[in-house]
């Protein structure tokens, strides 16, 4: 039997050990990084499931329900849905949904293994235990499985190699253009195909159908506004008694500009289920968050500050944040200007095969703050309104109804970014390019300079040059410009509208929506970061 060497380290759920039968990484991704993710495969089996797990332990004659089995020794712990007591032995029973595949052995063999792993836990408490049996719901048979040697070897060299695997900081590589991965729950969070490529392992990227999310953000704008709960709905309630009830399960973020209420039995909802509270201010300047259980993830966040804190790892991701900025920004000027100007679009293209070469920030620096004044300088001439005026890029407070839309656009787009990099576990606030400061997602900084160009500046020039935006919706003062209440609705939806579209991916051929990229990005980013890619290789439009 095989002995468990490190005795205080924590016990694998058995159902772990199937997934790393059927995939290795898939398990490595569910139990070291924590995360998950339904499908309609799993929700059904789940369904199908639902009886047996509500049942708690109990002796029914000949049977006990609902039994957790551990074994510090073997490293494992499961519930077992049945076991059946014998004369002269014990056999346990597990569910399957679906029918009885057509196998020689009537069972696939990430099942056998882990009806064998139970097996094993049971014979090692003391009891007899030979064979076991496999419920296919679809089918309403019985499978039986023999616990022969060379099953027993199987199972237990499985187990060893889950523990040194899991052991490790390193990821198991992804299946090359494996079946399984195209009914996989965690193909969005594993990107087999994403990292094939990028790792020239393969040259296709088969369109991996990711589930849509019927939920969205909620954006509170204004002062004098109540947000509580009730039942399974979300009331936005202004005092002039006008009421909004949005249900609980359509939202994935609240995002409050201003000073709202929040009740303590919404906020506790709301995290409970997942759903992160972002704030901004009036103005909309992002400043914090409030989110539940912090991503498991630690591995990549202990790489991530070891890169940080390393300039010359720090650097090589951070010139391909400024790289990518620099080549959208060029995009956005050859598109949208008049009049191309040859001299800008050269420069811009030099600086960015420049930013490749660069060795320390300071360079770096350099290089994006001299882009981003060839680009800017280039921006009125982008602008088709006659209404308004822009000269140069300024901020806090902006001086002019543009850098007014631009400072709350980017606002909303580093929040957006911050979703994302949590999500996959990153500290946002810990960044590779923009350096950590109190309070600033540096991180989240770093992520969207790719993206500020073809999102944020887009969404403007499309809310100026279609006329959606006019003065009404400005309070400019000899101080500063910024947006009215409307004004601000009118610049969330455009950009929500924005991140929903759907665009042809440049590298890997299929259509995502810019908000499902902006996550693409961040999670290529942490396979950067724990070395499995070379290098970050960043997102730019044709």
């Amino acid at each position: 039997m095989m002995e468990n060497d490190d005795m205080t380290a924590p016990l694998i759920p058995v159902r772990i050990l199937n997934e790393f039968v059927y995939c290795p990484r898939l398990a490595y991704i569910e139990w070291v990084c924590g995360e998950f993710e339904d499908n309609i495969d799993t929700l059904e089996g789940r369904y199908q499931h639902r009886r047996v797990d509500r049942q708690e332990y109990k002796i029914e004659g000949d049977t006990i329900r609902s039994v957790v089995l551990s074994s510090p020794k073997l490293g494992l712990v499961g519930k077992i849905d049945l076991i059946e007591l014998h004369e002269d032995e014990v056999v346990p029973v597990d569910y399957k949904k679906g029918d009885i595949p057509r196998v020689r052995q009537k069972a696939y063999e990430p099942e056998r293994v882990q009806l064998c792993a139970f097996g094993l836990i049971l014979k090692e408490a003391g009891h007899a235990c030979s064979k076991g049996v496999l419920y296919f719901a679809g089918s309403k048979r019985r499978v039986v499985v023999k616990f022969d040697e060379r099953l027993i070897t199987k199972t237990t060299n499985y187990i060893q190699r889950m523990r040194e695997a899991f052991l490790h900081d390193r990821i198991p590589p992804p299946l090359k253009e494996s079946k399984k991965c195209l009914r996989c729950s965690l193909a969005g969070i594993c990107l087999p195909d994403e990292t094939n490529l990028l790792q020239r392992v393969t040259r296709n990227v088969r369109p991996i159908y990711v589930k849509q999310d019927s939920s969205h953000p909620v954006y509170v704008v204004g002062h004098d506004t109540s947000i509580r709960k009730s039942g399974e709905r979300m009331i936005i309630e202004k005092e002039n008694n006008k009421k909004i009830e949005v249900p609980l399960r359509n939202v994935s973020a609240l995002n409050i500009f201003g000073y709202s209420r929040v009740t303590p039995q919404l906020l506790r909802e709301l995290l409970t289920r997942g759903i992160p509270v972002y704030y901004f201010t009036t103005g909309g300047w992002f400043y914090g968050c409030s989110i539940g259980y912090f991503h498991k993830n630690v591995i990549l966040r202990k790489k991530q500050f070891e890169i940080a804190a390393n300039p010359e790892e720090s650097i090589k991701i951070a010139r391909k944040f400024v790289e990518g900025k620099l080549k959208n920004s060029r995009t956005m000027l050859r598109r949208n200007h008049p009049d191309p100007p040859e001299d800008s679009l050269r420069i811009l293209r030099n600086l960015a095969m420049a930013s490749r070469k660069v060795t320390n920030l300071e360079e770096l620096l350099g290089i994006e703050g001299r882009g981003a004044h060839i680009y800017f300088s280039e921006f009125k001439n982008l602008l088709k309104s006659q209404d308004f005026n822009f000269e140069e890029r300024n901020k806090r407070p902006p001086r002019d109804p543009v850098n007014a839309v631009l400072s709350y656009l980017y606002s909303l787009l580093a929040k957006e970014c911050f979703t994302a990099l949590h999500s996959v576990g990153f500290d946002p606030y810990m960044g590779f390019y923009h350096k950590p400061r109190y309070g600033k997602p540096s991180l989240s900084l770093d992520l969207m300079e790719e993206f500020r160009p073809i999102i944020a500046d887009s969404v403007a020039l499309t809310l100026f040059n279609n006329n959606v935006l006019l003065q009404t919706d400005f309070i400019i003062t000899p101080v500063g410009s910024t947006l009215t209440s409307d004004g601000k609705k009118k610049v969330i939806r455009e950009y929500e509208r924005r991140l929903k579209t759907e665009i042809k991916h440049p590298l890997f051929h299929y259509k995502a929506s810019y908000r499902r990229i902006i996550e693409i990005q961040a999670r290529i980013l942490s396979r950067v970061v724990i070395g499995e890619l070379n290098q970050y290789t960043p997102f730019l439009t044709r």
